[in-house]
């Protein structure tokens, strides 16, 4: 039974939502395992020809990265999440089946980068996206190599130095998000590419995406042999978790007033 997702079908389409709306749908360690669960199970079934991937709520795809997981890491536990990490980029990477977004709202770090690892995405006006971990303290390796992919290297400096966050317009521009609906009708377009990527021919599906996966694989191991280095570096500073910390004692003050 999953506790922070919810897994549902609608004929060949499988829609896999986040479920942590009260923190913006944020994931940590078990949530995410039950998200590789879930991708997992959904690539092997043979009634499945599509996956959709959306949040739960109207604010957030998702967060990205719960900091209240991250804050307490050491240099080790570094090491171990990005372990965690590759385990689940490389099962979005893996996948036979076409993966859509379904942008119900913000997609930001970490989510920003799943989103991108997807194959098509459908989001709306108030689908901002964005690599702001630096803000946290957090260097960013894995987000830069996905980003230099899609963008290219100058826009991928600009937005990972800056941290800012682009709206939806912007991305849409940029190719990030595909198509730019109404809020109401992104599950509705989303299930629509479903429904015609799952009746094209599975063979020739499986081998696009296998060849896909195979020209960007030596990128991606570098990018996760880079975080395990980086990570461990900016987590014996320190400096993750005071930033965090400064984060919550903002939060915490917003709460008050």
């Amino acid at each position: 039974m999953e506790k922070f997702i919810k897994l549902t079908f609608d004929g060949s389409v499988a829609i896999l939502t986040l479920n942590r709306p009260e923190k913006l749908n944020a994931w940590h360690t078990e949530m995410r395992n039950e998200i590789i669960a879930a991708l997992k199970r959904c690539d092997q079934d043979g009634q499945v020809g599509a996956v959709i991937m959306t949040g739960a709520g109207d604010r957030a795809f998702c967060a990205g990265q719960d900091l209240e997981e991250a804050h307490g890491f050491d240099p080790q536990r570094a090491d171990e999440w990005m372990t965690e990490w590759e385990n689940y980029y490389r099962t979005l990477r893996a996948m036979k089946k076409p993966l859509i977004m379904a942008l119900n709202g913000t997609a930001a770090g970490s989510a920003f980068q799943v989103a991108l690892l997807g194959d098509i995405r459908v989001g709306h006006a108030g689908s901002r996206m964005g690599q702001p971990e630096i803000n946290s303290g957090i260097p960013s390796v894995t987000g830069p190599w996905i980003m230099t992919q899609m963008l290219g290297l100058s826009r991928t400096i600009e937005l990972t130095l800056t941290g800012r966050m682009m709206e939806a317009e912007e991305a849409h521009r940029l190719g990030l998000i595909h198509h730019l609906v109404p809020a109401a009708e992104v599950m509705s377009k989303s299930l629509a590419i479903a429904r015609e990527l799952a009746a094209k021919p599975p063979v020739a599906m499986r081998l696009d995406k296998q060849r896909f996966y195979e020209i960007t694989e030596a990128g991606f191991a570098d990018a996760i042999s880079a975080g395990r280095r980086i990570q461990g570096e900016a987590y014996a500073t320190g400096e993750p978790a005071r930033m965090m910390e400064e984060f919550f004692k903002k939060r915490g003050r917003a709460i008050a007033s």
